[in-house]
């Protein structure tokens, strides 16, 4: 006899994603805590409860007391946190969930950004500041 699903209920292959985190250095600001770095599998949606993450550790880079290894799978409630903060070089190439893409990605179709001028140096303006 094989188990019937409640409707929103998790199944077996919603217990741990087996990929490779898509959002990384995201900013998780947890309440009454310090601030803690994630990569993310995905950003929450409208539905979810809790934030799953991985590489869990402070801002300088360190392990946090709270927590045994750093390579695990973190589930946070999202009650316990008060906001996350993505950086721009955490989305690097990847598309957002709204389907815009990422900063990086962003002037990707425009090639490599143009070289700034040279500047001329003005001798007279130097020789007056030797000057004074």
């Amino acid at each position: 006899m094989t188990e019937q699903l409640l409707p929103g209920e998790p199944t077996s292959s919603d217990a741990a994603p087996e990929r490779d985190p898509v959002l990384l250095n995201v900013v998780v600001h947890l309440n009454n805590e310090q601030p803690v770095v994630a990569d993310l599998f995905e950003f929450p949606s409208a539905r979810d409860v809790a934030l799953i993450c991985t590489n869990l550790r402070t801002p300088d880079g360190k392990k946090p007391i709270f927590i045994d290894q750093t390579e695990s799978i973190f589930v946070i409630p999202l009650a316990h946190i008060r906001f996350i903060e993505l950086p721009g070089s955490g989305v690097e190439g990847a598309p957002l969930r709204s389907g815009r893409p990422g900063p990086a990605s962003a002037h990707a179709g425009h090639g490599a950004p143009p070289p700034e001028p040279e500047l001329e140096i003005d001798e007279d303006f130097l020789r007056r500041i030797r000057d004074a």
